[in-house]
């Protein structure tokens, strides 16, 4: 069963047998069949999640 899954103030979890393409078309390499997308742009790995949306904002 294929199935994507928001959480909130989270990302996107993924599941199944999928194809992750970037804007062009072009396939992103994922190795799991499960992954975490990245939704608050701040992840050191995009397109994936890597739990910085945990973390507090820094302030300048």
């Amino acid at each position: 069963m294929n199935e994507i899954r928001a959480y909130p103030d989270g990302p996107l979890l993924v599941r199944g047998d999928f194809q992750l393409v970037d804007e062009n078309g072009d396939p992103i390499p994922a190795s799991r069949r499960t992954v975490a997308l990245c939704r608050c742009g701040r992840t050191g790995i995009p397109p994936f999640c890597d739990g910085t949306h945990t973390l507090p904002i820094k302030r300048r």
